[in-house]
């Protein structure tokens, strides 16, 4: 079926639709990844989006069971060049889309995805509509100049109710703003005894479980939305080791006295340089946020910049100078991409340890 896809800006994209034959409306915004579609699709940090991949063939390797970030998918569309119709990989299932219909997920293939990239690059992240192909694209783009994208994302996908990932290690709390299952995999990977929590969850709360340790998980949205998150930090620090990814990372800025600003077009992809400021080590990394911490507002808090991307210099990590505390603004989880900040894990781990040495 003939589908097109209507930016706010005014240009408009022709294709074909796959998936469910739906009108979808979202923030469009691209993803550099050559792999990892299935992580993407089911990354809740893509909660109302649509996702433009600027890799041309996307489903050559079908889905599969394993390589799911979420149970239940927050994507809100996907733009491809081609969609691969029968897929060759020994643990494809299904193909995406049949995924797709399965999942009452809607996508546009077909797509001139190197342009549309082009014009986020130059516009930034903007709305789009993707909707049959005999649709007034006047109207479309004066109605969605009217329409405001929903604010509530993070309440959107994270947990209602606290569960148990039981390890006999130590004891974690992970504070779900949208979590993928990569960073629980990691911490019972490591023997954690995980507590996963509701993104409302107040310190109160959290020490009434008495853990060894707090996670501040990845997330969609801007973080100035996530109300009470800020003040959950400031009660926690120096009570008890708190380790930040993305969502988490701009959460204990905001927290600590920093501000944060949201980027043209957003890093999203699995091959983005960063480098360790002290160590002088670049790491390739894999990243997904539309948000950033200001680095001039980090020169009046107690945090210190760790690490930087060298695409854009922006900050992607620092540590507090007197708590145990420290985030980072990429996936050391990876799923997908590159495993070189795996060792994140072990240092929350040995802060962990070492805050319990000192408090016994």
């Amino acid at each position: 079926m003939k589908k097109k896809l209507i930016l706010e800006s005014g240009e408009v994209f022709y294709g074909n639709s796959f998936g469910r034959d739906l009108e979808i409306e979202g923030e469009v915004v691209f993803n550099t990844g050559m792999t990892g579609y299935q992580e993407l699709i089911s990354d809740p940090s893509y909660c109302g989006q649509i996702v433009c991949m600027t890799y041309p063939l996307i489903g050559n390797y079908g889905i599969n069971r394993d390589d799911y970030e979420s149970i239940e998918p927050a994507i809100k569309g996907l733009i491809v060049k081609e969609v691969c119709d029968f897929p060759s990989n020994f643990r494809s299932q299904m193909s995406l889309n049949e995924f797709f219909l399965k999942r009452k997920l809607s996508g546009i293939s077909g797509v001139d995805t190197r342009r549309l990239t082009r014009v986020l690059r130059n516009f930034g992240s903007v709305k789009g509509r993707i909707v049959h192909h005999d649709v007034d694209d006047k109207e479309v783009i004066e109605s969605m100049k009217n329409t405001i994208l929903s604010t509530d994302q993070v309440i959107q996908v994270s947990t209602k109710t606290a569960y148990a990932s039981p390890g006999r290690g130590l004891k974690v709390v992970l504070v779900d703003y949208g979590s993928k299952l990569g960073i629980l995999r990691e911490l019972t990977r490591r023997d954690c005894d995980v507590i996963v929590v509701s993104q409302n969850t107040t310190a109160e709360e959290i020490l009434m479980i008495d853990p060894d340790g707090v996670m501040l998980s990845n997330g969609p949205g801007d973080p100035q939305d996530v109300h009470g998150a800020t003040k959950m930090i400031q009660d926690l620090l120096g009570k008890i080791p708190i380790f930040g990814i993305c969502l988490g990372h701009q959460l204990i800025g905001l927290a600590c006295g920093a501000t944060t600003f949201k980027l043209k077009f957003g890093h999203r992809g699995g091959n983005h340089p960063v480098l360790n400021i002290k160590k002088n080590k670049v790491a390739i990394t894999s990243q997904n946020h539309g948000y950033a911490v200001d680095q001039e507002s980090l020169k009046n808090t107690d945090l210190e910049e760790t690490h930087i991307a060298l695409n854009d210099r922006t900050n992607e990590g620092f540590k507090h100078k007197i708590h145990p505390c420290f985030s980072v603004q990429y996936h050391p989880e990876a799923s997908p991409g590159p495993e070189d900040a795996n060792y994140l894990f072990d240092e929350f781990i040995d802060m962990m340890y070492q805050f319990k040495n000192v408090t016994v």
